[in-house]
């Protein structure tokens, strides 16, 4: 089942992304081919992060929750808020390999 994680960070927290980053990145390469594609958000100009989106594919919501809960972003408080919603695939156009 696809999930979408979308997430904000907090005001001025720019530096608990980045000190987190390098945590967050081995954490979610332990998912292999669960996670669809991800990345951070941006500012319109796209020099600034401003949350992420995580596209997941997951057996159900609960597996979800427990895999955004031990995010180490999450354990660090970078967030203000963080979304998941079940979605249904019907465009996906992915990039040729």
């Amino acid at each position: 089942m696809y999930f979408v994680i979308l997430t904000t960070d907090k005001p001025n927290s720019a530096h608990i992304r980045q000190g987190t980053r390098p945590a967050h990145l081995e954490y979610a390469k332990g998912f292999g081919q669960q996670i669809v594609a991800g990345g951070a958000t941006l500012t319109d100009d796209g020099q600034t992060m401003t949350g992420s989106f995580l596209l997941v594919d997951m057996g159900d919501r609960a597996a979800v929750e427990e895999f955004a809960r031990n995010d180490p972003y999450v354990n660090a408080g970078l967030f203000e808020t963080v979304e998941i919603r079940r979605w249904l695939k019907v465009i996906f156009n992915a990039p040729p390999e």
